[in-house]
């Protein structure tokens, strides 16, 4: 009798051990799935993530020697694609026309260092913000007579149309005349030949600009506390939602900081 109580206990702790075995494996095999699982979205291409952009701005988005869209936007967009996926595929647009592009679904999202503004809330849908910005004041290099917004009176300013610094410039009192450009580069263009006395313009593209073609120098910072967002057309929460999962998701593992160093330096 007592070794055959023996056995049966040995037996039901053999058996116990099994289970637990079964189960712990069984939870493995859980939290593995979870973490290779894709957040799935429908888009307008299946297996693509259209991304509408005026490609004039960099360094967020330009056209490389290459011929291909290269830039800070780009690059976060083909990691945000790239974990839904998918693949990104950039469409140039003009910037006038780029909201209209996305309200009648010929992109499934604007990334082109696209201010959050009320007004524009009011036609799209934005993601959680990805970048701050303020606007800047840019003059050609030896230009003394303007070191801030008040030096602007009775001077021409070049601004890209319908941007926040087009906006800015036009609550500053004394401007001669806002000359509106339909790209940020025919306005520096402009200003280095002399036909605009300064650029209002965000601060990150008149800083890389002005070092990169050296004609110009960014002389006064304006704040304005702006901040960019993906456009996403009203409506389509389930994209938006992926979007702002992703890019928290990149912030938390550094994928978004290493982009970042890449084209601005360090990270502040």
């Amino acid at each position: 009798m007592r070794r055959r109580g023996i056995f049966a206990v040995l037996a039901l702790v053999f058996a116990v051990s099994m289970v637990m075995t079964a189960l712990l494996a069984g939870c493995g095999e859980k939290t593995e799935t979870k973490t290779e699982e894709k957040i799935a979205v429908t888009t307008i291409q299946e297996g693509k993530l259209l991304m509408g952009s005026d490609t004039t701005y960099p360094p967020f988005e330009t056209i490389g020697d290459d011929g291909a869209p290269v830039g800070f936007d780009v690059d976060v967009a083909t990691e945000i694609a790239s974990r839904l996926g998918l693949e990104l595929e950039v469409v140039s647009v003009k910037w006038e026309g780029i909201i209209p592009g996305l309200k009648t679904g010929s992109y499934d999202i604007v990334m082109s260092a696209m201010t959050i503004t009320p007004e524009r809330k009011m036609e799209i849908d934005f993601s959680d913000p990805y970048i701050d910005s303020n606007q800047s004041i840019a003059v050609k290099k030896g230009n003394t007579e303007i070191k801030s917004e008040a030096d602007l009176a009775g001077k021409v300013v070049g601004v890209q149309v319908d941007t926040t610094g087009q906006f800015t410039a036009e609550k500053i009192a004394g401007i001669k005349e806002i000359r509106k450009f339909d790209t940020i580069l025919l306005a520096f263009e402009d200003l280095e030949l002399g036909r605009v006395d300064a650029i209002m313009n965000d601060y990150p593209v008149n800083a890389y600009l002005s070092r990169t073609r050296g004609k110009a120098e960014v002389v006064a910072t304006i704040k304005t506390d702006e901040q960019y967002g993906i456009g996403i057309k009203k409506g389509n929460d389930q994209l938006r939602e992926a979007v702002n999962q992703v890019l928290a998701d990149m912030k938390a593992d550094g994928a978004y900081d290493e982009i970042y160093k890449k084209w601005f330096g360090e990270v502040e």
